[in-house]
C-alpha cells in the first residue's frame, strides 16, 4: 500500500499544479477581456453621442432623411415559385404628334442707327492745338534764374555747396547737384552776372548788379543734363 501511494500523490500535485496555472491564465484572460469590453464601450459611447450630434445638425440644416430603397418581391407563378420576368422588350412608343404652336408677331426692328465713328473724336482732338514741350519746359524757371534769384536775395555770399542745398530743399523734384550749380555759378562770372570772392580755401558767390543775358541762360541750363 505505501508503494502505490507514492504515484498516486505525485499526480495528484501535477494536476494541482496544472490547476493553478489554469486558473491563473482563465484570471488573466478575464482581466483581457474585460478591459476590451470597457475599451468597446467607451468607443460605442462615443459613437452614439457622435451619431445624436449629427442628427442634431441634420436637423437644423433641413437636411431630409434619406428614404430606405424599399424591396419589392418578384411576384410568384401558380406553382408558387418565382415568376421569370418577361424577356420581351417593349417595343418603341410611336411619338406622339406635337400641335404646331402659334405663330408670334414678328417685332418691329428700330431703324438701325449708324454707328459712331471714333474718327470725329480723333478730328477733334487733332484740331486742337497741342503745346510744344518746350514751352511747357520754359515755363519753369531755368536754374541759372534760380541761382540768380537766389543769391540776389541773400545779404553775403554763399558758396556753391550752399546755393546747391538750399535750391534742393525748396526745388526737390530738381535733382539739384552742387557740381552742376558750381558750373552755373561759374557760367555766371564769366558772364558777369555774378562776382566770386576768395576766403582761404573756399570760394563764395553774390549776385552782379546787373543781370547776364539771356543767352547765358541758355548755355548754363544745357551742362544740366537732370534739369
Amino acid at each position: 500500500m505505501p508503494e502505490t501511494a507514492g504515484p498516486v500523490t505525485e499526480l495528484a500535485s501535477q494536476y494541482v499544479s496544472q490547476v493553478t496555472k489554469d486558473l491563473e491564465q482563465n484570471v488573466k484572460e478575464q482581466d483581457r477581456v474585460t478591459a476590451e469590453i470597457a475599451a468597446l464601450q467607451e468607443r460605442l459611447a462615443a459613437l452614439q453621442h457622435d451619431h445624436a450630434i449629427l442628427l442634431n445638425m441634420r436637423q437644423a440644416l433641413g437636411i431630409a432623411a434619406p428614404a430606405a430603397a424599399a424591396v419589392v418581391p418578384a411576384p410568384r407563378g401558380k406553382d408558387g415559385g418565382a415568376r421569370r420576368p418577361d424577356t420581351k422588350k417593349p417595343g418603341p412608343k410611336k411619338p406622339a404628334a406635337k400641335k404646331p404652336a402659334p405663330r408670334k408677331p414678328a417685332a418691329k426692328k428700330a431703324p438701325a442707327q449708324p454707328a459712331q465713328s471714333a474718327e470725329p473724336a480723333q478730328a477733334k482732338e487733332s484740331a486742337q492745338p497741342k503745346e510744344p514741350a518746350q514751352a511747357k519746359e520754359s515755363a519753369q524757371p531755368t536754374l541759372v534764374e534760380l541761382v540768380r534769384r537766389y543769391l540776389a536775395e541773400q545779404n553775403e555770399p554763399r558758396s556753391a555747396a550752399e546755393v546747391a542745398e538750399a535750391l534742393g530743399r525748396t526745388y526737390p523734384e530738381r535733382a539739384v547737384q552742387t557740381k552742376v550749380v558750381r558750373t552755373t555759378l561759374e557760367n555766371l562770372v564769366a558772364r558777369n552776372g555774378a562776382h566770386r570772392s576768395k576766403q582761404g580755401s573756399s570760394v563764395f558767390y553774390t549776385v552782379a548788379a546787373e543781370p547776364a543775358p539771356e543767352e547765358t541762360a541758355g548755355n548754363a541750363e544745357g551742362a544740366d543734363p537732370a534739369q
